[in-house]
């Protein structure tokens, strides 16, 4: 292997699927979930950021896992001698959802289009703020008038998306990414804390928050009674969707970084010694570099048990 090769897959800090749930295989969420609280909580959730990635029915993970390794070899786990002697190289569905799912080092254009209807103004504004990270990568959203790679609904449903190249799994009638009552009227702020962090989880970056060193710091009784109260999360949900951390395998080199945008803002009324955990209000310099090193572009030297989603069987973008 290359030194290149060697960079870039050490540059794979972020894996894109939780480890965790290889265990159970049985996604991060329903469709019945919210990434973001409702109206009528965001009074007393409004520090935290509840997005929630979506993952495909378990019947696709294999399938979706050899589409992310074609596009991109580097996305296949790598395992040290120690790491390959734990894992089970034998059960494809573990090693699947220990797959990364980043579109590769080239230069893409991923089409956007919307699947209500939308005034030009909105989406415009939409992909503009998708396309902040292009400052340091060189994966592109362009609208088209067709059905695009990322379809974005404003409907019910909260605010999250499907990871990388999971999109292509997804029937071209049904949304990738969710911004639910996004108009206009949206604060400028909400736009970079909401649409750059979904924009985050299609280019194939998971939560940030579940970094192993984060999730010691959360008191769990004192999450469970926030989640519960804030998002309306059983204990099961705020397991899997906070206090589960990354797969220290998976991990290969950079530090956590709680102001990354794709790290939750917690409040310090959860954690065990009260400081909060500040999250990411925008892309910050450690996700503009990471993104650099993941998606190189041309002068820049930066170089939970939730029901499974299904759906009726429909043509996909595969």
């Amino acid at each position: 292997m290359s030194d290149t090769e060697n960079r870039y897959r050490d540059a794979l800090a972020k894996i894109a699927e939780i480890a965790a749930a290889a265990a159970n295989c049985d996604g991060y969420t329903d469709e019945s979930s919210t990434d973001e609280p409702r109206t009528d909580r965001r009074a007393e959730s409004a520090s935290a950021m509840t997005c929630t990635p979506k993952t495909l029915p378990t019947r696709l993970l294999v399938k979706a896992a050899d589409t992310a390794v074609r596009i991109n070899p580097v996305n296949a786990p790598h395992f040290g001698p120690v790491a390959a002697a734990a894992a089970d190289l034998s059960d494809p569905l573990k090693i699947a959802v220990m797959t990364a799912k980043y579109w590769g080092p080239s230069p893409r254009r991923l089409s956007v289009s919307f699947m209500e209807s939308t005034p030009a103004n909105l989406r415009r504004r939409i992909v503009q703020h998708m396309n902040a990270w292009t400052r340091t990568e060189c994966i592109q959203f362009v609208e088209t008038s067709g059905t695009g790679d990322v379809r974005i609904s404003r409907g019910a449903g909260g605010y999250w998306s499907y990871l990388g190249t999971d999109i292509l799994h997804i029937p071209r009638n049904r949304q990738t990414m969710n911004l639910e009552g996004f108009t206009m009227d949206t604060p400028e702020s909400e736009y970079k804390r909401v649409v750059r962090h979904e924009t985050g989880h299609t280019l194939g970056f998971p939560h940030e928050h579940m970094r192993r060193d984060l999730v010691a710091r959360i008191d769990p009784n004192k999450a469970y009674d926030y989640f519960r109260r804030t998002q309306g999360w059983d204990r099961q949900t705020v397991d899997q969707q906070v206090l589960t951390s990354l797969d220290e395998r998976t991990i290969m080199g950079t530090p956590s970084d709680q102001t990354s945008i794709m790290c939750y803002q917690l409040p310090g009324s959860i954690t065990r010694d009260g400081r909060p955990i500040t999250g990411g209000l925008d892309i910050d310099s450690t996700d503009y570099a990471f993104a650099g090193r993941i998606y190189p572009k041309a002068g820049h030297h930066e170089a939970m048990a939730a029901e499974e989603e299904d759906w009726e069987e429909e043509p996909a973008a595969v």
